[in-house]
């Protein structure tokens, strides 16, 4: 008889390891330390605003083929709301100019020429920065290959780059910008239509992945903390809860899909990356005006993307390590002016929220993308998840699951 697979972690990672493994026919047991599911990537009600709110807002794109494909396996896919070409607009808050960029579908990027779809004030020519990310041999630091100065970088790369690694990009990893370029953009427009769950992140997440586990029998338990493994000369043997030690048969397996600082305190030896960046959002109780988009990106002040959601307005901004110190009333009264600027807004300051993610993504640069481990452990009943694990890719939606379902690939090689 096959043995139980136990999950340990219900972040993404962890449910799309867990959903890939029960779909597959296994026994699935899925433990969780904290009192819901979904990690960094879930909704909760704050009391504040009287509002459900997400803990981080979250911009996917057409090319990220796991999330969708997690989706798909879960029954949300049409959770996620976008436009039907990539269209992206943006604001320069210190001129107040405003354009779209719009990508043509196939790979050859003939919307560089085209003044009406590029940013504005540049030449096609300009577009060839980030060649220097792509063809370099070794992972280094961006700023060394990229110059990070000019209009085109202010209005478009330096964004970018800052939205998907959650860094300085002139400190960011060559080989992570590259992976996220030649997914997306270089992909061509096909590849980067803008995607946003507009219900929310456990909605589109979280609960109808915890109802395909619970129709498949899988058990899930929360407020259940692994303190320690046992181990034999090459497997697991036990799993040492805070009230319970439970031992593992011969054929039960294992996925560890807990965040990389528990990781290497139940796995002696394990090398994780030691350095986080945080990530800041802001959430204001008023319906975004009508004819909003989705979303905005905006250049030139402290916001840097602002979301429309039916009840509310959030503002994501990355790489926050400047903004972690300052007052909150303050943040919250700066970036209002903004969106007041930016939406033609006239209301005052509406009820809000700031949420302060101190260490929301390992830091991706060279040295502690190279800290990452793979999937694969020492032992042979384990097997690793977790964005922050060598997936490819920066700490992203799409580098969790895609990290689950390589886990859930190797329980399933394995037994």
């Amino acid at each position: 008889m096959t043995g139980t697979v136990h999950v340990i972690g219900a972040g993404l990672a962890g449910l799309a390891a867990a959903v890939t493994l029960a779909r597959a026919g296994r026994r699935v047991a899925l433990h969780e330390a904290a009192p819901q599911a979904g990690g960094r990537c879930r909704s909760y009600h704050d009391a504040t605003l009287g509002l459900t709110i997400d803990n981080g807002n979250h911009l996917l794109l057409s090319a990220n083929r796991a999330a969708l494909g997690f989706l798909e396996m879960i029954g949300a896919r049409d959770a996620l709301i976008g436009p039907d070409e990539a269209a992206f607009p943006f604001l320069d808050l210190r001129s107040g100019e405003r354009w779209t960029l719009r990508l043509n579908d196939g790979p050859l990027p003939w919307w560089i020429f085209s003044r009406k779809r590029r940013v504005p004030g540049t030449r096609a020519s300009d577009y060839a920065a980030p060649l220097g990310i792509l063809l370099s041999r070794r992972d280094r630091p961006i700023g060394e290959v990229m110059a990070c100065a000019g209009p085109l970088y202010d209005r478009l790369w330096g964004p970018v780059l800052l939205a998907g690694l959650n860094i300085d990009p002139a400190e960011g990893s060559t080989r992570l910008a590259a992976a996220m370029i030649r997914e997306s953009m270089a992909a061509g427009g096909r590849m980067c239509r803008p995607l946003v769950a507009r219900q929310g992140l456990s909605h589109a997440f979280v609960d109808p992945a915890l109802a395909t586990l619970q129709r498949a029998g899988a058990g899930i338990s929360f407020g259940r903390r692994l303190r320690a493994l046992n181990f034999g000369a090459d497997r697991v043997t036990a799993l040492q809860f805070m009230s319970e030690i439970q031992p593992l048969g011969p054929q039960d397996q294992v996925v560890l899909a807990v965040p990389p600082g528990p990781a290497a305190e139940i796995l002696p030896g394990l090398t994780v990356p030691e350095r986080h960046c945080p990530i800041l959002n802001l959430h204001y109780k008023v319906a975004p005006p009508p004819g909003m988009p989705p979303f905005i990106g905006l250049v030139g002040g402290t916001a840097e993307w602002v979301f429309g959601y039916p009840d509310r307005l959030s503002v994501t901004i990355s790489g926050a390590d400047r903004l972690m110190e300052e007052g909150r009333q303050a943040l919250a009264e700066k970036v209002w002016a903004e969106l007041q600027f930016a939406l033609g807004l006239t209301m005052p300051l509406p009820l809000w929220q700031v949420v302060k993610e101190k260490r929301a993504t390992f830091a991706a640069t060279p040295a502690e993308n190279a800290r990452r481990p793979e999937a694969k452990t020492a032992w042979r009943n384990l097997a690793l998840a977790g964005d922050w694990t060598a997936t490819g890719l920066p700490a992203t939606i799409e580098g969790a699951i895609r990290s689950g379902n390589r886990a859930a690939a190797l329980v399933l090689a394995g037994g």
